[in-house]
């Protein structure tokens, strides 16, 4: 059997002291996460963030830096992801979108706020991530090719 990695993108969206989440249900609990998913057949990662921002979450977002790439192991099943983690600033919300069928809703939260629920994250990485983006942690967007 050969072992592969899952790529996927992730996006930190700040705005005034808050980010932006989304509700999900995995293992039959609701969990917390930002807005992420797979990397796509003929997509690059920037393309993925955002589509996966927008049909996660319906916020059209601008992608301002790269925040990290980070390897996750799952414990529940022992796949490896290598998550490459976007910054951005919310541009526009349509509230009428429907989201992904696996969500079940967004929240806006402080990092105090998701600091006090890690039963509810989906992995360590929400809150590094988060952590990662307020000590200033951003890499330039022409490192992507």
């Amino acid at each position: 059997m050969e072992w592969q990695p899952h790529i996927t993108v992730a996006t930190v969206i700040e705005d005034q002291g808050r980010f932006l989440f989304v509700e999900e249900f995995k293992a039959s609990r609701l969990v917390l996460n930002q807005p992420a998913g797979h990397l796509e057949a003929n997509e690059s990662l920037r393309e993925a963030a955002l589509r996966e921002t927008l049909e996660e979450t319906g916020w059209d977002v601008e992608l301002t830096g790269l925040l990290g790439i980070y390897l996750y192991t799952a414990p529940s099943n022992g796949v490896t992801y290598q998550r490459v983690c976007f910054s951005a600033r919310p541009v526009h919300h349509d509230p009428q979108r429907e989201l992904d069928t696996d969500i079940s809703g967004i929240s806006w939260l402080t990092r105090d706020e998701l600091a006090a629920q890690p039963e509810r994250w989906r992995s360590e990485l929400v809150l590094r991530c988060v952590d990662d983006y307020l000590a200033g942690i951003s890499g330039s967007l022409e490192l992507l090719r």
